[in-house]
């Protein structure tokens, strides 16, 4: 899905930004819960709500027994989403949906790149140590500029937590615009990996770090960590995202990852991105979510849209 948003350029480390920030937990909390609460979205509208999300799925498989095959049917799946029939039921035939991006490991980019010619979805590769980061950075450089020479055009990159935890923001900056540097032309989503964090305030602290280091999507989690994407999180993270524009003018993008499965879960985020930042935050260029079993589950809710009946899950296999 093509980007058509001016790139963000990042800033000089601005510590005056974010150091002496508060989150107030329970209100944090408070406001996360009732969002999804408050407002209904149903019938057509929620069809088409769900459709919305497809777009902007980074659909994934980060597994140890990837192969060249799953990739490939991965690819498949991200190309023709929902089926033909349930397509045409909601008048979408002729409307070219597909999945926002398909999210691979490094070595299984060359198979991505080569199922998806034509279609007009990128390829996201993690990089940089993917999941731990541990690495040395001149690796995970290295990486990087792997991934971009095998044909990614997004770079998933995760930080170094320790830097967060222990306040180096220097550190935390330079190693980000290192890498922002190393994907050239391609998109970089900085992995924050929340669940680590300890803090809601180390999190608005690490994502305005991020932006300022050039980052052009923000990202929860890498799926690995024990507490991956929540509501609470995120809305940490469009709060810092939202202060980053107002102050920089740079536009930037939010992607969470990890724990969600459901038809549902893309809901809640979509009205999270509704109510926090509106409409244009709702689109594939600004807005992905990381998943893979979500697909399926969404496709099922479509089926029983224009059917009125429930297919067994297997009918909507991701892959």
């Amino acid at each position: 899905m093509p980007h058509s948003h001016a790139r963000n350029t990042g800033t000089k480390l601005l510590p005056d930004w974010f150091e002496d920030i508060a989150v107030n937990r329970s209100a944090t909390e408070r406001r996360a819960a009732t969002l999804t609460t408050r407002r209904t979205v149903k019938k057509e509208y929620q069809a088409a709500w769900l459709v919305k999300a497809i777009t902007c799925i980074d659909l994934t498989t980060l597994a140890g027994d990837d192969t060249a095959g799953r990739v490939r049917r991965l690819c498949a799946k991200a190309k023709k989403p929902v089926r033909d029939d349930i397509l045409e039921a909601l008048g979408l035939a002729d409307a070219h949906i597909t999945t926002g991006a398909v999210c691979v490991y490094p070595t299984m980019v060359p198979h991505a790149v080569k199922a998806l010619e034509g279609s007009g979805i990128p390829v996201a590769s993690v990089a940089t140590g993917f999941p731990a980061g541990l690495t040395p950075l001149p690796q995970r450089l290295a990486e990087i500029h792997y991934a971009v020479g095998e044909g990614a055009k997004e770079i998933d990159i995760v930080i170094t937590r320790e830097h967060v935890l222990t306040q180096n923001w220097s550190a935390l900056y330079d190693e980000i615009a290192r890498m922002r540097e190393a994907s050239g032309e391609a998109h970089l989503k900085a992995i924050l990996a929340t669940g680590d964090l300890n803090t809601l305030r180390n999190v608005y602290r690490a994502s305005m770090v991020a932006m300022q280091a050039g980052a052009d999507f923000i990202k929860t989690s890498t799926g690995k960590e024990d507490v991956n994407a929540t509501l609470p999180v995120s809305l940490v993270m469009l709060r810092a995202l939202r202060d980053y524009g107002e102050l920089s003018g740079q536009t930037v993008g939010f992607k969470p990852a990890g724990g969600m499965k459901t038809a549902k879960d893309a809901m809640n985020w979509l009205i999270l991105m509704k109510e926090e930042l509106g409409l244009p935050w709702m689109q594939p260029d600004l807005f992905r979510l990381g998943a893979s079993s979500m697909l399926g589950d969404i496709e099922r809710q479509l089926e029983h849209y224009v059917t009125g009946r429930y297919a067994a899950s297997s009918r909507h296999a991701l892959a």
